[in-house]
């Protein structure tokens, strides 16, 4: 790696600017010449003797005629914006080892040492219920243990699990399509201040780029490149999850699937993958066990939630599956008065035990409850464990 020099920085973030150059053309400029600024300074007749085609040549030349090295940092201050050159020592050491790394890379928020220890947890923006709980469920298991969560700011599971990395008290990164002083999804503004504040908001295109269709997929080597491993929980075959898993695949990276229903569009990328050897993973400690990351959060354990401590709690515990049940089937299959329910899910919710997903519908969030079967159980309103 080339000797990274600080002043050399603002003719980084200015070349940059010229889209045509990209990586191909930056590793050029880097052989050709000793520092980027005597690249940026360069004549035509220079430039095309370090090999850069007349597209490359002509889009330097462009953006020399319409900014200054200066202009471009002082623009970076003012959007509260960091740029780490490839060869900048803070550039994330394991995005540089990827084919096709960024040539710069912009940040809002801080780069810690331990977002060296992430993973990518990525899905469709058209989340079903089941893709909306396991994903709160995985994050909500990775994030406490000091494992940074990895995720590309769009509507859906993107959204569910930097939300859920927050609230766990865990960091979270966000890579974008555009430039950091564009938020996309707007809906997104108070959710990427929040990351800013517990992590980091990063991109690879210059301030001022506009979110683009065809920019997305190639972001999406940027969010497997900085992780360790990614999970996709839910996506169709061509769902820009899947393309995110093809990056990590090429990049020797760990991929793990969420399995899902044979009969969800939402669940065949994450099955196709489990078929060609990804990682099947139903709970969070099969990607710590996978990555070695359980001596990370050695300190904290995967805590069980307090249990039911009454027959009311077993009885409505035992109507409620993984799947969302509506109220008045738990009514019906607990046996008791539906004001009795309402009030037992309102404390099973409260200890950690269900879920409210909307629609008057809940959720278990523990398979594991043997250590509730001290509790008697009525075989007409508790059915056996197979039948829930």
């Amino acid at each position: 790696m080339a000797e990274f020099r600080t002043n050399d920085l603002p003719y980084w973030v200015a070349l940059h600017r010229a889209y045509q150059l990209g990586g191909a053309g930056f590793a050029l400029l880097e052989r050709a010449f000793p520092s980027m600024e005597a690249a940026w300074n360069a004549t035509p007749a220079e430039l095309r003797a370090a090999g850069l085609d007349g597209a490359a040549v002509s889009g330097l030349l462009a953006v020399r005629r319409d900014t200054t090295p200066e202009a471009e940092t002082d623009r970076l201050a003012q959007a509260g914006v960091v740029a780490y050159p490839k060869p900048d020592p803070r550039f994330p050491e394991r995005l540089r080892e990827i084919p096709d790394a960024p040539p710069v890379l912009y940040l809002k928020g801080s780069w810690e040492l331990e977002d060296d220890w992430s993973v990518a947890v990525v899905g469709t923006r058209r989340t079903t219920t089941y893709g909306r709980e396991a994903t709160i469920e995985l994050v909500g298991g990775i994030a406490p243990h000091r494992v940074t969560i990895v995720s590309g700011l769009a509507r859906g599971i993107d959204t569910i699990a930097h939300h859920t990395a927050l609230e766990a008290g865990g960091r979270t990164v966000a890579v974008l399509a555009n430039g950091l002083d564009v938020v996309y999804p707007p809906e997104n503004r108070g959710l990427a201040d929040r990351i800013e504040e517990q992590g980091a908001l990063i991109s690879d295109y210059a301030l001022g780029t506009k979110p683009n269709a065809r920019f997305f997929p190639r972001r999406n080597r940027i969010l497997s490149g900085l992780a360790l491993g990614t999970v996709v929980v839910e996506g169709d075959y061509t769902s820009g999850a899947m393309i995110t898993a093809r990056f990590a695949m090429e990049q020797n990276r760990e991929v793990f699937a969420v399995p899902g229903s044979i009969f969800s569009p939402q669940s065949r990328g994450p099955l196709a993958l489990i078929r060609d050897g990804a990682n099947p993973v139903t709970r969070a400690e099969d990607v710590m066990e996978a990555l070695n990351l359980t001596k990370l959060g050695a300190q904290l354990d995967f805590s069980r939630a307090v249990p039911p401590a009454n027959d009311d709690e077993q009885a409505v515990i035992g109507a409620l599956t993984r799947e969302p049940r509506h109220v008045d089937e738990v009514v019906r299959e607990s046996g008791l008065a539906a004001a009795t329910v309402s009030g037992t899910l309102a404390m099973l919710e409260l200890k950690g035990l269900v879920r409210d997903v909307g629609g008057m519908q809940y959720v278990r969030l523990r398979e594991d409850l043997t250590e509730y079967d001290s509790h008697p159980r009525n075989p007409r309103t508790c059915p056996p464990e197979s039948e829930r």
